[in-house]
């Protein structure tokens, strides 16, 4: 059967992992850092401004929609209750992520802009860094880390809004990678309708088993620059995570490590065996043309995220809906290379994305910034979220729990990936270093060794982290 392309759906405060270049000189602009946590903590006349990349009838409107209609109604008469006035007001936008982004680097350069900003869970080192963000615990207080709410988001969720072991927001929505598979080829091929791989040679057993179906391809494992991220977040990262490496660690960027080399290899393998589609990876659209042949039964595994399953194969709005998709489709973890060998030591491994919460370090009223910061990520105010917007996975445990009970995919990344996730180190070479990953699996892909890759991708990060002296030698 073939199924229809569909559009895309846009997620509640969806941003790109976009780095630009903030202002030359940085250290000049930003939060000072005499700033007390306590000003204006007594006041009973309050105003604060919400900032986010959504607005009404536009871009992420059901976003707006539960700020406006939720959030400041709800927390203006709560305050009211404890005799405070609060007026707050909503500043939305519905712009292209990059100039959001440039705004909001202005105003938080020129200490301006709204008390509270939804930003990208990458940037928070690189606006870190810049001066422009400090810790939760310098701009409110040691409050900031007694929140019975941190109990609620994994350590590893929690990640999205960290930099260098402090927090500096609060997560927003999360998501997660695994394996897909389709249970039909399986049954054909004589592999189990209930899978999990314990090591990368278990995924190659089944893959070559995969290939002796006429017309399938065996795995996509997304490679090149064409696919550009989704390369990145749905194949190197969580690969390089299953040999026990990340891509920054230590302060430094990986270079051409025996780990890349490894997870090079076992791309030369999937490719120089016929074991995936070269073709796919160097197309424009190949990641959509995969996901198309996925949904009508041409490939028998596919590594992706949450969002694969929500808004590509969902049977009702999927871009490629695959009406069995309940029935047809498997997913399982991702292992480590070999058991034990991943990041942590652990057997399995993933990487998560996400949105997060900051409190402008300017603003003139830091602790009812705090309130309502936390009462956005409280647990009642995160189900009305989702009720109002279907973020799919919350940060908060308590939350899936009950919101994810009737989907078995979003219930088990909720519980078994979350808690063995990684992220994305939030600083601006980033988006340079993925794109060298990119580049690295181009080559695997035309033809070149894992060596070979390796060092044209050192090459590359030493530029993009402004010298060698930034790069690992192992």
């Amino acid at each position: 059967m073939r199924h229809r392309l569909r559009s895309p759906l846009t997620g509640m405060f969806a941003l790109a992992a976009l780095v630009l270049p903030l202002a030359a000189g940085c250290g000049g602009g930003g939060a000072g850092p005499g700033l007390d946590p306590n000003r204006n903590a007594d006041a009973t006349d309050v105003t604060l401004r919400i900032a986010a990349n959504a607005v009404a009838g536009g871009k992420n409107a059901t976003g707006a929609q539960w700020i406006n209609e939720y959030v400041i109604p709800t927390f203006t008469q709560r305050m009211k209750a404890k005799g405070v006035n609060v007026k707050v007001t909503f500043e939305g936008a519905g712009v292209e992520d990059e100039q959001y982004k440039t705004k909001r680097a202005l105003d938080l350069k020129t200490r301006s802009g709204a008390d509270l900003m939804n930003l990208d869970g990458i940037w928070t080192g690189e606006f870190a860094q810049a001066g422009y963000l400090l810790p939760l615990e310098q701009v409110v207080g040691e409050k900031a880390n007694s929140w019975d709410g941190w109990s609620q988001i994994p350590g590893p969720i929690q990640g999205n809004s960290s930099f260098n072991g402090k927090r500096y927001g609060l997560p927003w929505g999360t998501d997660g990678r695994v394996i897909f598979y389709n249970k039909e080829l399986f049954t054909k091929a004589g592999l189990p309708a209930t899978w999990q791989p314990k090591s990368w040679d278990d995924i190659l057993a089944a893959v070559r088993e995969l290939k002796k179906l006429p017309g399938v391809t065996p795995v996509q494992l997304n490679a090149g620059t064409a696919m550009g991220e989704a390369t990145t977040m749905q194949g190197v990262l969580p690969m390089l995570a299953g040999t026990g490496r990340d891509v920054y660690a230590n302060g430094k960027w990986m270079g051409a490590s025996p780990q890349l080399n490894e997870v090079l290899g076992l791309y030369k393998t999937i490719f120089d065996e016929g074991l995936g589609d070269k073709e796919v990876q160097l197309q424009a659209k190949g990641r959509d043309k995969s996901f198309a042949e996925f949904a009508e039964d041409k490939v028998g595994i596919l590594f992706e995220g949450d969002y694969f399953w929500r808004s590509v194969i969902n049977p009702d709005e999927g871009i490629a809906p695959m009406e069995d998709r309940d029935a047809t489709v498997g997913y399982a973890l991702i292992p480590a290379a070999r058991p034990g060998s991943g990041v942590r030591g652990q057997d399995h491994v993933s990487y998560s994305g996400g949105a997060t919460w900051m409190i402008n370090p300017n603003t003139e009223y830091p602790q009812q910034a705090w309130e309502l910061l936390t009462f956005m990520g409280s647990a009642e105010a995160v189900r009305k979220a989702n009720e109002l917007t279907s973020i799919g996975i919350t940060q908060r445990t308590d939350v899936n729990e009950q919101v994810l009970a009737d989907d078995p995919l979003l219930k088990m990344i909720s519980e078994q990936v979350l808690p063995i996730t990684s992220t994305r180190p939030s600083l601006a070479a980033y988006t340079e270093v993925s794109v060298a990953l990119q580049q690295a699996t181009a080559d695997i892909v035309s033809g070149r060794s894992p060596q070979q890759a390796a060092q044209t991708y050192k090459a590359s990060v030493e530029r993009a982290a402004g010298g060698a002296a930034n790069v690992s030698t192992g």
